[in-house]
C-alpha cells in the first residue's frame, strides 16, 4: 500500500496537514435519492446513434445511472485514502494534495498536473506503479499531485475576483516551495495542468524543467517549421481534424456561459454523469477506454466536493477569439528543458514541429497509442517517460 509513504519532508514548512476523505452518510444518501429520481431523456434518433457522433447514447446513460445508482463511495473512499494525503493554506486557499515522499537525500521532486474532467484520481494508477516498485528509502522521487484550486478538496478560487491558470501556477509553485523544494523541481502536466505546467516553467525560477502530453493548439503555430509527418502523427491529424468538428461544443459553453452551466450541473448527478461520461467516452484512445466505475468515481467526486461550477474558470482565458494560446506568443516560449510525450488519440495533438516551436524541446516520445487522459491509459508509458526525462535534465539543471 502507498500509506507507506506518509512521511512528511524533513524540510518542509509547517503546518502540513495529513488529511483523509471522509463524505458524510447523509450526502450519501441524498446523493443516492437524487440519482434515483433522476430522469432519462425520452428516446430519441439522436440517442439511439451507439457511435456517439450525435452525442451520449441512451442505453448507455441508462445502464451507468443503475451502476451510480449501487455506487460504492465508501469504497472509493478506502482506496483515496490508501495514499497519503494532506493540505497547505496558501493565500488564503486550501490546498489538497496526494504525494510519496522520498527519505533519500537526493530525491527530484516531480510535480504532476491533473486537468479537466479530471482530478488528483488520474494520477493515483501512476502513483501506483512507484509504490510498488520502491520503499521511502529507495524511491528517487519526491511525487506531489496536487488538486488545482477549484477542484476535488482544494478550495474554489475567489469569488470577489478573477483567477486564472498563471494564480494556479503562483499557488503551486508556493505549494512546492513550502514542501521544501524551492532549490528546483519539475512539473508534468496535461489538459488545463499543461498550461499551469507552462507558467511555472515561464515564471517560476523554482520550475527547472517542463514536460507535458497536451499543447491543445488547432492550427499550426505561426513560427512552426514545416515537416513530414510520421505515420503516428498522420492519425492523430485526423483526431484533431474530428475533434475541431465535433467535440468543441462544451468548450464554448465552459467559455462563455461558466455560471449557467455549472447551475445547470449542481442540480443533479446524472446531469453531471451525463456532461462528464460523454468526455470519458470519447477522449480515450478506443483501445484503452476508461472503466465505468472509473467514470463514476470522478463523477461522485465532482459531486461531493462540488468540483463542476468551481473548475472550469480558466477555459475563459482563451476566449473570445482572437484570444491567443500563451504557447504561441513570443513570451509564451519555454526556454528551460522542455518535455513531450505524443500521444495520437489526444483530443488535439500537436505535431512535433509545433511543440518545438513552442519551447526548448530536449525530449520527445512518440507513442503508438494512447489519448487524452494517458496517465489513467497508459500510466506506465508516463511514468517511463517523466523518469527518462528527469534523468536526462536533472544533471544540467
Amino acid at each position: 500500500m502507498a500509506l507507506k509513504f506518509s512521511t512528511v519532508p524533513s524540510n518542509a514548512k509547517q503546518p502540513l496537514s495529513p488529511f483523509t476523505v471522509s463524505v458524510s452518510d447523509e450526502q450519501i444518501e441524498e446523493f443516492r435519492t437524487l440519482v434515483r429520481l433522476s430522469k432519462i431523456a425520452p428516446p430519441t434518433y439522436e440517442g439511439s446513434q451507439e457511435d456517439r457522433r450525435l452525442g451520449l447514447p441512451t442505453a448507455w446513460l441508462a445502464n451507468a445511472k443503475e451502476e451510480l445508482q449501487r455506487f460504492d463511495w465508501r469504497e472509493a473512499e478506502k482506496h483515496i485514502n490508501g495514499f497519503p494525503q494532506f493540505t497547505r493554506e496558501i493565500e488564503g486557499l486550501t490546498v489538497h494534495f496526494v504525494a510519496l515522499f522520498s527519505e533519500k537525500e537526493d530525491a527530484k521532486p516531480i510535480v504532476f498536473l491533473h486537468g479537466w474532467p479530471g482530478s488528483f484520481l488520474e494520477f493515483l494508477p501512476l502513483l501506483s506503479l512507484f509504490s510498488d516498485k520502491y520503499e521511502p528509502n529507495t524511491l528517487p522521487y519526491h511525487l506531489i499531485v496536487p488538486s488545482l484550486p477549484g477542484y476535488a478538496f482544494s478550495s474554489g478560487p475567489p469569488v470577489d475576483k478573477d483567477f486564472n491558470g498563471k494564480d494556479i501556477a503562483r499557488v503551486v509553485n508556493k505549494l512546492m516551495i513550502d514542501l521544501g523544494f524551492g532549490a528546483g523541481y519539475i512539473a508534468q502536466g496535461g489538459d488545463v495542468g499543461s498550461r499551469v505546467g507552462r507558467n511555472l516553467g515561464l515564471y517560476h525560477d523554482s520550475c527547472k524543467a517542463v514536460h507535458l502530453n497536451f499543447l491543445g493548439l488547432g492550427k499550426a503555430p505561426p513560427q512552426a517549421k514545416e515537416e513530414k509527418l510520421s505515420a503516428v502523427q498522420e492519425q492523430g491529424a485526423k483526431r484533431r481534424e474530428w475533434f475541431g468538428i465535433y467535440g468543441t461544443g462544451y468548450y464554448y459553453m465552459h467559455a462563455t456561459r461558466p455560471s449557467t452551466i455549472g447551475h445547470i450541473l449542481s442540480t443533479n448527478p446524472v446531469a453531471l454523469l451525463t456532461w462528464l461520461g460523454e468526455k470519458f467516452l470519447d477522449w480515450p484512445d478506443n483501445d484503452y477506454p476508461i472503466p465505468l466505475q472509473t467514470i463514476l468515481k470522478e463523477v461522485a467526486l465532482y459531486w461531493f466536493t462540488e468540483t463542476f461550477p468551481r473548475s472550469i474558470y480558466t477555459y475563459r482565458e482563451l476566449y473570445p477569439p482572437p484570444a491567443l494560446h500563451p504557447s504561441v506568443t513570443p513570451e509564451g516560449y519555454i526556454h528551460k528543458p522542455f518535455g513531450f510525450s505524443y500521444f495520437p488519440q489526444e483530443i488535439m495533438p500537436s505535431p512535433r514541429s509545433w511543440v518545438e516551436a513552442t519551447g526548448n524541446l530536449v525530449f520527445w516520445k512518440e507513442h503508438e497509442k494512447g489519448g487524452h487522459f494517458a496517465a489513467l491509459e497508459r500510466p506506465q508509458d508516463i511514468a517511463d517517460d517523466i523518469v527518462e526525462f528527469v534523468e536526462q535534465v536533472w544533471p544540467t539543471l
